[in-house]
């Protein structure tokens, strides 16, 4: 199975089995898989991590000479040809608008507009709520406020585990009233620091036109 199929699951596979739920001595609620593995219901523990701003301001590579639009919101996403291929999905129904693979990597992006404002705090707790929905060991090790072509993004660096690979992925996430969007990368978790660049420049690319 390639890779980016195993990453693709993390996001948007549910559970085929049902799952039973628990009240902790706390009171809170924790869902019991049928592995023996549990997490909770609102993901509190894990995705409990302080949002501080990183000080400084992120702006697009000047190599990153491409454009794309989406089609569901004003924003829109600037890549480096030469280095990223790129498939717009056409059917309506796939969970993401765009694509993309580094050339002769094993780095991989994707776009995931909505055309409804999501409240930009719980956009991210969806997003790790889906990923935990898959990879139920899944954490996040970095969450933070960030300037990207002057508009307020939230950046998170997620690592899990789907058939024994272990991968990260990283990502900016933006709502505005023109909807919401997911602009992300995932890789090996071996590959993190090799792709580090790359992934920057990558994901410095998002804009919005509003």
């Amino acid at each position: 199975m390639k890779f980016y199929t195993i990453l693709v699951l993390c996001f948007f596979a549910l559970n085929a089995t049902a799952s039973k739920k628990a009240i902790t001595d706390e009171g809170d609620v924790v869902v019991l898989n049928d592995d023996g593995t549990w997490i909770y219901e609102n993901g509190k523990a894990e995705s409990e991590i302080k949002l501080d701003m990183n000080p400084f301001t992120f702006s697009k590579n000047s190599d990153s000479k491409f454009m794309l639009k989406s089609g569901k919101t004003n924003n829109a996403f600037w890549i480096n040809p030469k280095k990223w291929t790129f498939k717009k999905n056409a059917n309506e129904h796939e969970a993401a608008e765009y694509t993309f693979n580094a050339k002769g990597t094993d780095l991989y992006g994707m776009v995931i507009s909505e055309q409804v404002e999501i409240k930009l705090e719980n956009l991210v707790e969806i997003a790790f709520d889906n990923a935990k929905s898959a990879a139920p060991d899944t954490k996040i090790v970095k969450k933070e406020y960030r300037m990207v072509n002057n508009q307020k993004v939230i950046y998170m660096e997620m690592e899990g585990t789907i058939q024994s690979v272990k991968f990260t992925y990283l990502g900016y996430y933006f709502s505005d009233p023109s909807g919401s969007t997911q602009y992300l990368t995932y890789t090996g978790t071996n590959l993190v620091k090799k792709y580090r660049k790359d992934i920057d420049d990558f994901l410095n690319g998002f804009v919005s036109q509003l």
